[in-house]
């Protein structure tokens, strides 16, 4: 079963300095039918305007992981780590049992546009860690790359859940392929560009969401930036 979430149909807040789609429910956006899926629980699509950012604030026992599309996110947080995130590179921050934290617009002059996804752990009250990692256009064109995973399999970032996290860049006869298992849910976010999944089409926002599915099918890209989830049910 493949159900189609349109794009148009997030949730959206404009603050003035940050403009966010909201693929599930979060902050003061709320849909029954939207609080996640599987153990994926927020996909916030930000654009941050120069020289502002969110403030310290505090997260607990969730797996947060950034993926940046242009500007530079600056990351300063309770354990000591000060950090700038470029295109390219994924951070992931376990908040385990406390972590505080701020995130600003790093880019001189530039509108900072990233996704934050947050995923539910599998243990808690874990002392709260971070890694960041740099992953080539390269190591994402024409195939599926494994960017996050349990135990950091195939030089991903390393997250406590039953989950992988997948990125990819498809373009003209470019087709990717990832055998699924049925008993689990798999969620596609198409970031920007065009994209066929498993015979429907998709455009920049929108994302499946796939139940009972043995196969994933990525093909007819145009420009596409995707990122695929595998996911307990």
């Amino acid at each position: 079963m493949i159900t189609l979430r349109k794009s148009q149909d997030r949730g959206y807040a404009d603050h003035g300095w940050l403009k966010s789609y909201h693929s599930f429910s979060f902050a003061g956006y709320h849909d029954a039918e939207q609080m996640g899926w599987g153990n994926l629980r927020v996909i916030n699509e930000d654009r941050i305007a120069p020289g502002t950012g969110f403030g310290t604030h505090g997260h607990r026992d969730m797996e947060i992981i950034s993926y940046v599309l242009s500007g530079n996110l600056a990351h300063k947080d309770s354990m000591g780590n000060v950090k700038g995130i470029p295109p390219g590179d994924v951070q992931r921050m376990s908040a385990g049992k406390g972590v505080m934290h701020s995130e600003f617009n790093h880019a001189q002059g530039q509108e900072t546009h990233f996704l934050q996804i947050w995923i539910e752990p599998n243990v808690t009250g874990i002392s709260p860690s971070y890694e960041q990692i740099s992953v080539s256009a390269a190591d994402k064109q024409g195939q599926l790359k494994l960017i996050a995973a349990p135990q950091g399999a195939g030089a991903s970032v390393s997250i406590h859940a039953d989950a992988r996290l997948y990125a990819g860049l498809l373009d003209g006869s470019e087709q990717a392929t990832l055998p699924l298992d049925p008993l689990r849910k798999a969620y596609v976010h198409l970031v920007r560009g065009k994209l066929s999944v498993n015979g429907q089409a998709l455009q920049g926002g929108d994302a499946a969401k796939l139940a009972g599915e043995s196969e994933l099918q990525l093909s007819a890209g145009q420009g596409a930036e995707v990122l695929v989830f595998d996911l307990s049910a």
